[in-house]
């Protein structure tokens, strides 16, 4: 995975930035075109420039991605950690070792990259987290999280380790909203809707629920779970239907 290439590897092999989102989007189905520029930007890859100004990636720089993003995603370090590893790569070192940290389960994607009905399940929210871990894990700072608490955005539950891995999913993106000014002040319209989503899942469960028969709450679960999935999918769909108006 070295940055150094010779002449001749520059000719051949030579990847668009879409020929490698395709590539890798088939380990991390959730990656956006956006992070592969962000990576660029934080100097974790150096893809070469055509005269025109197209970025060109080698096996190389696939290779660099690939295990950038498997650190990221499996083992929740930082980017400045990760450069650190890569820089030890580049000049034949062994990498830092892995501090072992907090295992954050995986968001449950079907194909298409939309949540399934297992992301939903009461099961994957095992996970428990001080502050300062959260703070680490979602790569945020005191002052974003305080705001996020006060929006009703986060919400820490009683004890010592008040965060769960939703907490880290909802601050990774509100601060990746935060790139493009959007702040958590603006995002009290998604918590109202969600809230308004979760109140028609609870009015088809509660009656299942209610009921004497057995395994009634292990249906209810199961229906909840379906009912948020497709109401994630729905929202999502009508969100890209409505921007091909701004197009």
């Amino acid at each position: 995975m070295s940055r150094d290439v010779t002449e001749a590897s520059t000719a051949v092999g030579r990847m668009n930035i879409g020929e490698v989102h395709a590539r890798l989007r088939e380990d991390f189905p959730s990656l956006e075109l956006s992070k592969l520029r962000y990576f660029e930007s934080m100097d974790l890859v150096r893809p070469t420039r055509t005269p025109a100004g197209y970025r060109k990636y080698s096996e190389d720089d696939v290779a660099r991605l690939r295990y950038a993003l498997t650190l990221q995603r499996d083992h929740h370090l930082p980017l400045k950690v990760i450069r650190e590893h890569l820089d030890a790569l580049d000049r034949g070192l062994e990498p830092p070792p892995l501090t072992p940290g907090p295992q954050v389960p995986r968001l449950a994607l079907a194909p298409d990259g939309y949540p399934t009905k297992e992301s939903f399940d009461p099961e994957s929210s095992r996970l428990r987290l001080t502050r300062r871990e959260l703070l680490a894990a979602a790569e945020i700072d005191e002052r974003l999280l305080s705001e996020l608490e006060s929006f009703g955005l986060v919400v820490p539950r009683p004890g010592s380790a008040p965060y769960d891995n939703e907490a880290i999913v909802i601050a990774r993106t509100v601060a990746q909203l935060a790139e493009f000014g959007i702040e958590p002040r603006h995002l009290r319209a998604f918590k109202t809707a969600a809230d308004r989503e979760v109140g028609l899942v609870e009015q088809v469960a509660a009656p299942i629920r209610r009921s004497r028969d057995e395994g009634a709450e292990g249906r209810a679960q199961e229906v909840m779970s379906q009912i948020a999935a497709l109401s994630v999918r729905l929202h999502a769909v009508l969100v890209k239907v409505g921007l091909r108006s701004l197009r």
